[in-house]
């Protein structure tokens, strides 16, 4: 079941869960680079400070993820999809995350066999196509 949901209820779900995340980037070879950040609500994105190889990433190829894992059993882990904008002040480097999509998921413990995702997902922000 899709429920889309606003920012507004984005934002309680990264408070729920504190700063540690993952950020979700594409190398140039194509593979995946995940590092662990601590990220920060800036109004309507996700902040956090990088490396120079993610800052590299998210320049080139701005789609990125962030994972907030599952804090336990039975919990959900937050996946927010979003386009990266890449900021340097001298050494350090910030990647900003406009969230494009965000969803709340765990594994289903009986999934519908009808269902288009097999898993138990709660939807928080809807992409651009399915708001349409």
């Amino acid at each position: 079941m899709s429920i889309p949901v606003d920012l507004a209820r984005l934002g309680m779900a990264v408070t729920e869960r504190g700063g540690g995340a993952y950020l979700l980037t594409v190398s140039d070879q194509g593979s995946p680079h995940a590092v662990h950040v601590s990220v920060r609500l800036d109004g309507e994105q996700l902040v956090a400070d990088v490396g120079r190889r993610s800052a590299a990433n998210a320049a080139a190829r701005p789609s990125v993820s962030v994972l907030f894992p599952a804090r336990g059993d039975g919990d959900y882990s937050l996946i927010v999809d979003g386009v990266a904008a890449v900021a340097q002040n001298g050494e350090e480097r910030h990647v900003r995350v406009t969230p494009a999509k965000a969803v709340l998921h765990r594994p289903a413990f009986a999934p519908d066999p009808a269902s288009t995702c097999a898993a138990d997902c709660v939807p928080l922000v809807a992409s651009p196509r399915e708001r349409s």
